[in-house]
This record gives C-alpha cells, sequence and structure tokens, in this order.
C-alpha cells in the first residue's frame, strides 16, 4: 500500500496532534516527505524533531488565517521544490443545542472547518495547476452525512467540506488533481476536548472512551487513498468504528 508515496512532499494542517500527527508519522515511515502545520509551535517542533524533517518543515499555522496557510504551502514548495498532497486536516467540534446560542463555537466551527479548508485548496492549487498534477484531501465526517441532537452546526460544516470537494473535483478535471473527502466516525482525537457545552462534553467524552478507534486507523486510509495509481481518483472514504451504530 506505499507505492506512490515515497518522494511525495505532503503539507498537513492540524498536524500537532491526533490524526494530523498520526498521519505524519506513517506517512513519513513510508517515505512521503512531511510538511507541518499547526497553531501549537512547541509541539509541531517537537514531532518534526523526532521525525527527523528538515529545518523549516515545521510552520506555524493557524487555518482560519488565509496568509498563513499560504505560508505554509510556500514553505513545502521553497524546501522541497513543489506540493503534492495537501491534508486539510484542522477541525473543532464544540457539539451544543442550538437552542443554548453558543454563537461562538459556530463562527469558530465555520472559521476552521469551512475557510480553513478553502483557504488550503486557495493555497496549493496554484502550484498543483503549474505542476499538472496534485491530491487534495479533504476531512469531513460521518456528521457531514448524518445528523443528531447537538450537532446540527458542526454537522453543517462537514456537509460543506464535501460539498466544496465535490465541486472541486469537477473543476480539477482538466488539471489531472486529484481530491479525497474522509469522514471519519469516533477516532482518537483532541475533538471532543473543544466542546465547550458542559452537558454536551459528558456526553461525547463518554461516547469517544467506549467506541474511538486509535488515530492511526484514519492514517492509513490517507495512505490507501494516496498510494493509488496515478490514473486513480478515491474521491470519497466514509468509516467508522466497527461498534458505531450512528
Amino acid at each position: 500500500m506505499t507505492q506512490n508515496i515515497e518522494g511525495k512532499v505532503v503539507v498537513i494542517t492540524g498536524a500537532s496532534s491526533g490524526l494530523g500527527e498520526a498521519t505524519a508519522r506513517l506517512l513519513t515511515e513510508q517515505g512521503a516527505k512531511v510538511v507541518l502545520g499547526a497553531r501549537r509551535m512547541d509541539r509541531l517542533q517537537a514531532l518534526a524533531t523526532e521525525l527527523r524533517l528538515p529545518t523549516g518543515a515545521a510552520v506555524k499555522t493557524d487555518v482560519t488565517d488565509a496568509a498563513q496557510v499560504t505560508a505554509l504551502v510556500d514553505a513545502a514548495v521553497a524546501l522541497h521544490g513543489r506540493v503534492d498532497v495537501i491534508l486539510n486536516n484542522a477541525g473543532l467540534m464544540p457539539h451544543s443545542l442550538l437552542e443554548r446560542g453558543r454563537v461562538q463555537d459556530w463562527d469558530r466551527m465555520i472559521d476552521v472547518n469551512i475557510k480553513g479548508v478553502l483557504y488550503g485548496i486557495n493555497a496549493a492549487l496554484p502550484h498543483m495547476i503549474r505542476q499538472k498534477s496534485g491530491h487534495i484531501i479533504n476531512v469531513s465526517s460521518v456528521a457531514g452525512h448524518k445528523v443528531r441532537q447537538g450537532s446540527a452546526v458542526y454537522a453543517a460544516t462537514k456537509a460543506a467540506v464535501r460539498m466544496l470537494s465535490e465541486g472541486l473535483r469537477m473543476e480539477m478535471k482538466p488539471h489531472n488533481i486529484r481530491t479525497t473527502i474522509i469522514s471519519p466516525g469516533a477516532v482518537m482525537s483532541e475533538l471532543p476536548d473543544s466542546v465547550t457545552d458542559p452537558d454536551a462534553a459528558k456526553n461525547v467524552r463518554a461516547f469517544y472512551e467506549n467506541i474511538a478507534i486509535p488515530a492511526e486507523s484514519f492514517a492509513r486510509v490517507v495512505s490507501f487513498a494516496m498510494s493509488q495509481p496515478e490514473e486513480v481518483d478515491i474521491n470519497e472514504i466514509l468509516f467508522r468504528p466497527t461498534a458505531q451504530e450512528l
């Protein structure tokens, strides 16, 4: 499954923990040249040091700032001469009932989960169009397919990622650029820590503690999509823990 990965330049947002960190570890092991972006520079730099990445491969990045995302991708190109894959992974999940009116949480989700993905696409496209190759991987969620009480805004942001990705897929055909949407269920990460509503936080943590699968499962899905021959475009992968009903 590791063929077509060795030597690829891969930019990962939200790389300081959870899904992004696990993916960085696996892809580095498989020979990819990863460039890491996240807000927490101490953790990011520690990961870069552990993975023996070159200087400049860890870039402090807040995905709500388009200029910072562009700087992250440009750093990858400056370091390695190209960008082959961008994994738009950074996300938040502060669940709450709509009647609670947690407007700040809604704004944060829209800024990170939707705008952050758009900024990643915008940063990578000029390079990939020039190369006539590339792969954009956007992280949605099971919640982008199904909504439940307390997840309305989060589900809406993740459904938006799916629609943006499908539109991108159609537009990129003349440029030989592949697109993949990955929609995970409960996978161990810091997402539950982003829930600020006390009642929702209690429920989410219990749910994850009971059924969540390791972040490495997500990393293997990314690797599978990347490893396909260039003429194969894996457009969407939806996966859950075997025990997850929702």
